[in-house]
């Protein structure tokens, strides 16, 4: 980035809530670098901003697992809090959805200001754990907390404000690409709030959600690089099934072939792979393995591959299967959605 670069107020505000923290970051620019930013805005956060200003932040979140944040909320601000929520709504189903909203009002209850935490990457099971360790917090306590979970959403947003303007600023056709991008995320985002909406619904009515039509495959995967707070694109996925003479794999022992490829792909610029498998009403019972190759994505990592293998029951096989990756420079974890 050149030297001298710098943003307005509201492009600060959308990193973080607070009119204080904007100002005052506005007036200390242009920054020569991210690094210098990030010091900055630490020291404006912890030290200039007071008490109201802090809870002026916290206000301009959504609560998690609502894909919808405040009406007071920037454009932009409103747009990167859906998108580090999409793991959790990805993730999420009608009952922890109905779970986290109670959790969301009891803690807004005891603390007064809305459940802050830094959700990208984590998923709605691993939230929805983190609200209810918290909420045994005392306030003064929990309050800090919330200030420093707001700092690494702020430095995170902080990193994508930095991108963007670089990236803005080398051609015209960046500028287009960076339009077509967001014009995607607005279909993305609809389409995850009108499934989070349905779902919420089905539950405060009673209605048990059933598939009768499959519109994508049982199985699908997203591999998010949790290093760069990015999806991972390029990365091959290959889906197998256990097809061998044994009822299933056994750890430590050579599986002699019993795999057999279903299909492969390779993610895209937003870390899900393409369809894996036919669409079909009901997925085979049996053990199925996902192997990433993230030595290709990142030849300098710790892992030349990484493999799950999970297993799907006859109770289960009209249900759909959400496998995320989430990567860092030295391990990789995975957990179902379904």
């Amino acid at each position: 980035m050149e030297v001298g670069v710098g943003f307005d107020e509201n492009d600060y505000l959308s990193c973080c809530g607070s009119t204080k923290f904007a100002k005052e970051m506005a007036a200390a620019s242009p920054f020569p670098s991210y690094h210098r930013a990030l010091t900055v805005a630490k020291h404006i956060w912890f030290n200039i901003v007071d008490v109201n200003g802090w809870l002026q932040a916290f206000s301009a979140h959504p609560s998690i697992g609502q894909p919808r944040p405040p009406s007071h909320a920037s454009a932009t601000s409103a747009e990167w809090s859906i998108g580090e929520q999409s793991t959790a709504l990805a993730t999420s189903t009608a009952s922890s959805l109905q779970e986290l909203a109670e959790w969301n009002a009891r803690y807004m209850q005891k603390f007064g200001f809305v459940f802050l935490v830094c959700a990208s990457g984590r998923s709605t099971e691993s939230l929805l754990a983190e609200l209810k360790r918290r909420y045994a917090n005392k306030p003064i306590v929990e309050f800090e907390i919330a200030a420093q979970e707001q700092m690494k959403i702020t430095e995170l947003r902080l990193g994508k404000l930095f991108t963007s303007k670089k990236n803005i600023s080398s051609t015209t056709d960046t500028n287009s690409i960076a339009v077509a991008q967001s014009q995607r995320a607005e279909v993305r985002v609809s389409i995850i709030g009108g499934h989070v909406t349905a779902a919420a619904s089905n539950t405060l009515t009673g209605k048990s959600i059933q598939n009768t039509s499959r519109t994508r495959p049982a199985i699908t995967t997203h591999v998010l690089d949790v290093s760069r707070g990015y999806p991972a694109p390029g990365i091959e996925v290959l889906l197998e099934v256990w097809r061998g003479s044994q009822a299933g794999p056994t750890f430590g022992i050579t599986d002699g072939g019993g795999w057999v490829v279903l299909g492969s792909s390779t993610t895209d610029s937003d870390g899900r792979s393409g369809q894996l498998m036919d669409i079909v009403d009901d997925v085979d019972p049996g053990i199925y393995r996902l192997t990433f190759n993230t030595g290709k994505y990142n030849p300098t990592g710790f892992f030349p591959y990484a493999t799950i293998v999970f297993e799907i029951l006859e109770s289960q096989k009209r249900e759909h299967f959400h496998v995320p990756l989430l990567l860092s420079p030295f391990s990789f974890s995975t957990y179902r959605g379904s």
